[in-house]
């Protein structure tokens, strides 16, 4: 009579037990990056999309490439800053990272802003332009010639352009995905492509 009342006390036991340890390791809320106790919570991957981390570091090797160009090097030479504007990003994957490219546009302009050796056009007041003129000329924000003209009425010497693009692969159920980040400057008055610079990154699952 006396096993049926020790078979309920053990299974009690066992559930008790197993609460305690999944409430132990429920998940929980953690903050990354310099200065945290998690200063490296960006470093690792969690997908193959682009994400922050990969596009800082293919706009940092795009500007060390861009500050060591002739280019900059002639510029930096001026004797007052130069004004550039910079234009949107065109996606060319398969992604939405809309907002990345925004991120990515927003460390360009403050990059560009800090060097002290070009003056840029803010990005909000070029976008309202942009827009403006675009609905009225039926014309594409992505197009160079669109581009050079709303940047000569802002008074830009020069343009940054670029986009980004993809190439996915499958094998063996595993997946990689071939990144790469196209930037261009244009000179506005002659369209002569003054710097230009393709990065690149690699993402995949494996198993």
């Amino acid at each position: 009579m006396l096993a049926r009342p020790l078979q309920l006390i053990a299974l009690g036991l066992a559930l008790t037990s197993g609460l305690g340890a999944n409430l132990g390791c429920k998940p929980k809320a953690v903050r990354g990056g310099p200065g945290t106790e998690n200063p490296n919570l960006d470093q690792g991957a969690m997908s193959t999309t682009l994400d922050r981390k990969d596009l800082q570091d293919l706009l940092q090797v795009a500007l060390e490439k861009l500050h060591a160009s002739p280019f900059w090097a002639q510029v930096s030479s001026f004797p007052a800053p130069v004004v550039v504007a910079i234009w949107p990003f065109k996606n060319e994957t398969s992604e939405h990272i809309d907002d990345q490219l925004n991120t990515l546009l927003g460390d360009l302009e403050t990059e560009l802003v800090n060097s002290g050796v070009v003056q840029v056009v803010s990005r909000e007041r070029q976008a309202e332009m942009a827009s403006e003129a675009a609905v009225q000329q039926n014309r594409s924000v992505y197009d160079p010639n669109f581009a050079a003209q709303i940047s000569r009425q802002i008074g830009a010497k020069y343009f940054f352009t670029g986009k980004v693009g993809s190439v996915d692969e499958f094998f063996n159920k595993e997946r990689r995905v071939q990144y790469t980040l196209f930037i261009q400057v244009i000179e506005v008055e002659t369209s002569l492509v003054r710097f230009q610079y393709k990065a690149e990154r690699s993402k995949a699952i494996v198993r």
